[in-house]
């Protein structure tokens, strides 16, 4: 009775619309006006109703996440997995293994046509040729092609080829030995299918194996990564997403194989010191160059993806490091193929050392955010990511110099014409934003991201107010630096103190020492290219896809963390007397309280009438998709060209390729400049294999943007 009681009662439940308040199922008479008590009891009661009703309609859940959607999606995703492992060899079987087992039971069926297997055999072999296996998705008929039209030219090898991979593109597996580590040694545990097994299944352990010590910056105890070895190393990342694996089909047909091609894999999340000193990275990466020179009696063309090889040609050049002197470039590399390069940095690191978040966080659907945040959270992400140094190489560089202050950057969208129906306020609000606030701030309240354990809350007008009392307003990238450098763990300051430096140097002779500085080898501002007149250099890089480049962001309340930047004073201490952007130990307060400010990007504003447009807190420019065009372009078009940074006179080339991609093709297909698909387009083949075959005086310079322009607008004297 209860159960069918209870059953009538929500059958008989009225229904929630969208312009009143669910009242109570049985709502109780006004009490006695005299009595203000009963009266109070009963506003209140009446209070809470709605406010129940309110988050009944608020959390109510869509049809996609119902048992009723989910459970159906579940059995034929089932049955199509199991249909997938059918083989030809089981239905040449069915026929016989089923009337043996009818034998067996004893079981008659009525007597039916006689049905051809051989039939049903030919039929679903043809549906199954035409569904395309999951990781052939990407394969499009053009692999080998590019190789092949070079070959019909008559092109092959002149060249040995070393191929750099960017940052996270190299797998990673696990040699530790210790009993926690042992169910998965020599397995990947960056990169392929493996590695989203243990991200589902194990994932504290992997988290701990993949963080580096925060002191060392290697390995933390019990855990041993290392890079993978050989061409597969970064082939693919997974199983169907290429990465190098054009580039190597299309080098293969024009006579490359591992005689003559090597890729370079490394471990990306080291410090580039830490890579030598613990796996004698760029010692290796000589000895290989060597040794083609001596074998084939050929300087070596080097292609380096993203974070580029820079670094390399100043360490091989030192007496102190590489030891190959002042003409080993010279004398050992043909030409260099920066693909995509950072040479000046890139937003989005800004934005997850500051709070875990880049775009392809923020703009993804709630429901994906929802389960990142509980699976990920950006706490979790963001102390990851400060304990990779090698991604710190990619902090912006040359400040606001470069990158613009609080009233334009050079890469600000300016307008053509002028609206006449548009108000003042209205084309200050579509035309007041600046690129050069690479972060900002917005003076109204809103709602912090929801994480597990915590409730929904509401950043009041008065916080944002009282960080402007205290200091905190929109950042230049100067500012912004110094201001994110203050709220992260005093090891991670030191490591940026000890490895990396971000400014610009213009004196001639500071360049000349700079020469034996390993710390200013990562940032083209401060060193100068190698001796070597001959070396061709070109930079090859997409354009056309809206790319994040500066963003608005929020506050909230205080917690405990590892820096004390928001308390009284925040002051960062240099133990050394050096002279730098926040290095050393942040001082604490010595009662410990809470004091740094929860800061993460403001992703409920969107404004796509702004110039620039602004997408869930995230200003949009110009780009691959992944880099600015100010960091992949400026120093090639402009920077370079100075003799103050490029003494010998190398010829710097510059091929933009515009993106074009094709709608139906997961990648693009052949005229992507995606940052990644990049590497399987059409154009950027065809340029590596040009310049190894011999042929790089056919690659012109070609512009599609308007970065010759904005690199002139930069304070570069």
């Amino acid at each position: 009775m209860p159960l069918r009681n209870r059953f009538k009662d929500t059958i008989q439940a009225p229904s929630i619309n969208d312009d009143e308040e669910l009242e109570s199922t049985t709502p109780s008479p006004a009490p006695d006006t005299s009595d203000p008590v009963k009266l109070d009891l009963w506003n209140k009661k009446h209070s809470l109703q709605k406010e129940v009703n309110k988050l009944r309609r608020k959390h109510e859940r869509s049809l996609l996440t119902t048992r009723k959607f989910l459970f159906p999606l579940g059995v034929l995703f089932g049955i199509l997995l199991a249909f997938a492992f059918v083989q030809p060899s089981d239905i040449q079987d069915m026929h016989a293994q089923l009337t043996l087992l009818m034998d067996q039971y004893d079981i008659t069926l009525p007597q039916l046509p006689d049905f051809d297997f051989s039939r049903f055999e030919s039929e679903w072999n043809r549906l199954r040729s035409n569904i395309p296996e999951l990781w052939k998705f990407n394969r499009d008929g053009r692999e080998f092609q590019v190789g092949e039209r070079m070959k019909a030219r008559g092109l092959s090898a002149e060249y040995p080829v070393v191929l750099i991979p960017g940052v996270i593109s190299t797998g990673l597996e696990s040699w530790s030995t210790t009993p926690e580590y042992r169910p998965f040694f020599r397995e990947k545990l960056w990169g392929g299918l493996n590695m989203l097994s243990q991200v589902t299944f194990n994932r504290e352990k992997w988290i701990a194996a993949m963080m580096l010590d925060p002191i060392t910056g290697l390995d933390p105890p019990d855990a041993k990564i290392r890079a993978a070895e050989g061409i597969d190393a970064a082939s693919s990342f997974i199983q169907g997403y290429w990465i190098w694996s054009k580039i190597v089909e299309n080098l293969a047909v024009v006579n490359y194989d591992t005689n003559n091609l090597y890729l370079a894999p490394y471990d990306w999340r080291l410090s580039y010191w830490n890579l030598e000193e613990r796996d004698g990275y760029f010692s290796k990466l000589k000895t290989t160059i060597e040794g083609f020179k001596r074998r084939q009696k050929r300087k070596t063309v080097v292609a380096a993806h993203s974070m580029g090889a820079t670094y390399f040609l100043k360490w091989v050049e030192s007496p102190e490091h590489g030891g190959g002197g002042p003409d080993w470039v010279e004398n050992h590399i043909e030409a260099y193929i920066s693909i995509a390069g950072t040479h000046l940095g890139v937003a989005k690191a800004m934005a997850a050392f500051l709070s875990g978040e880049m775009k392809d966080t923020v703009q993804m659907n709630p429901a994906g955010s929802y389960v990142l945040e509980r699976f990920f959270s950006r706490a979790e992400r963001r102390k990851l990511f400060l304990s990779w140094a090698g991604s710190a190489s990619m902090w912006i560089k040359g400040g606001d110099a470069i990158w613009g202050n609080s009233t334009s950057a050079p890469d600000d969208p300016h307008e053509d014409s002028v609206h006449e129906l548009e108000t003042n306020d209205v084309r200050e609000r579509r035309c007041g934003h600046t690129h050069g606030e690479l972060i900002s701030f917005r003076h109204v309240p809103v709602s912090a991201p929801m994480h597990e354990g915590e409730k929904d809350e509401k950043v009041d007008t008065r916080l944002l107010n009282e960080d402007n009392a205290a200091g905190v307003q929109n950042m230049t990238s100067e500012m912004a630096g110094q201001w994110i450098l203050e709220h992260t763990p005093s090891s991670f300051q030191k490591m940026m103190a000890t490895n990396y430096s971000f400014g610009i140097e213009r004196d001639g002779e500071a360049l000349t020492r700079n020469d034996l500085d390993h710390t200013k080898w990562t940032n083209p501002l401060e060193v100068k290219l190698p001796n070597a007149p001959s070396m061709k250099m070109f930079c090859v890089y997409g354009h056309g896809k809206e790319t994040e480049r500066s963003y608005w962001y929020t506050r909230g309340d205080f917690e405990h963390d590892e820096s004390g930047a928001d308390g009284i004073a925040p002051l960062c201490t240099d133990p050394n007397n050096q002279t730098g952007l926040c290095v050393g130990l942040t001082q604490r307060n010595p009662l410990d309280m809470p004091l740094l400010r929860k800061s993460w990007i403001d992703a409920e504003y969107t404004d796509e009438t702004a110039n620039p447009k602004v997408r869930n807190g995230v200003k949009m420019g110009e780009g691959d998709g992944t880099v600015s065009l100010i960091s992949l372009g400026a120093m090639c078009v402009e920077g370079w060209k100075r003799r103050r940074w490029n003494p010998a006179g190398i010829n710097v080339t510059v091929v933009e390729l515009p993106h074009r991609p094709v709608a139906s093709m997961p990648r693009g297909g052949a005229n992507t400049s995606d940052h990644v698909d990049v590497l399987g387009s059409t154009a950027l083949n065809e340029i590596i294999l040009k310049v190894a075959t011999g042929a790089s005086h056919e690659v012109e310079e070609t512009f599609v943007s308007n970065i010759r322009t904005y690199a002139r607008r930069i304070q570069w004297d």
